[in-house]
Parts: structure tokens; sequence; C-alpha cells
């Protein structure tokens, strides 16, 4: 029996560590979430997405559930998933909430990224090409 507890220690370990929701954001999401119509936003999706004038942008949104190939996660109470494409790039991200008197909104730490645009909204990781910057993002003055 000892066996089969470590083991299932290890598996939840790794899963984990794709992608961490705090219990802050946790809460902002599920009282999202309980505005959307019945059905709608079941789970949370995480992603990256092309684009920025950095390469990648960070995509959060709901979805109806997971879908096939999708990593699922659990963070008090909601439920995460990631596709498998953004997950490698996600890797050990932590994503919070924060409401200070400056700003508030989620936030994104991500040890993956080598870069980032000067305004925030995009990144680059270290094995992604450099963008083309002129290219921009049209929130930032380059």
């Amino acid at each position: 029996m000892l066996g089969y507890t470590s083991l299932m220690a290890t598996v939840e370990q790794q899963e984990t560590t794709l992608v961490t929701l705090t219990e802050r954001a946790a809460a902002k999401v599920s009282g999202i979430m309980a505005e959307e119509p019945a059905g709608e936003a079941e789970v949370l999706r995480i992603a990256i997405q092309g684009g920025g004038c950095s390469g990648f942008e960070y995509a959060l949104g709901f979805d109806r559930g997971a879908q096939e190939g999708d990593h699922e996660l659990h963070f008090h109470g909601v439920t995460v998933v990631v596709d498998p494409f953004s997950a490698p790039y996600l890797k050990g991200s932590t994503i919070d909430f924060l409401e200070t008197l400056q700003e508030s909104g989620f936030k994104i730490d991500n040890p993956n990224v080598s870069s980032a645009c000067g305004c925030g909204s995009s990144f680059q990781v270290a094995e992604g090409e450099a963008p083309d910057a002129a290219a921009g993002c049209g929130t930032c003055a380059h």
C-alpha cells in the first residue's frame, strides 16, 4: 500500500507543477464563472497564442469542458485546462489575482519567459525565435 500512495503523490506533484492557480485567483475566477450562463463556463482554459511584439500572449477564458489531449487540473474548486501545445510554455507558471490601488487583474508568473514586452502583454521563451519587433502589439511604444 505504501508504494501506491507514493506513486499517487508523484503523479499529483507532476500535474500541479504545470500551472498553479492561487486561492485568490481561484476565488475571482469562481465569482466570474458564476455570472456566466449555465454550461458555458465550466472550466478555465489557459493557453498561449502567437502575437504581440514579443512573440506570445496569454489567453485566459472559459470553456464548456476539457477537450481531448488537454491537461486537467483542479485548484480550490476551479477546474483548469491547458492544451498540449501551450503546456510546455506554461510549465511551472503561477496565476494569481492582484488588487492594488494602481491596478487589478490576473498576474502570471512564468519561469519560462526569457524576455517580455515593455507593457507586459506579450513574452518570448528562450527556445523561440525572436519576432519582428517592428510589428508591435499596439499597446506599447517602441
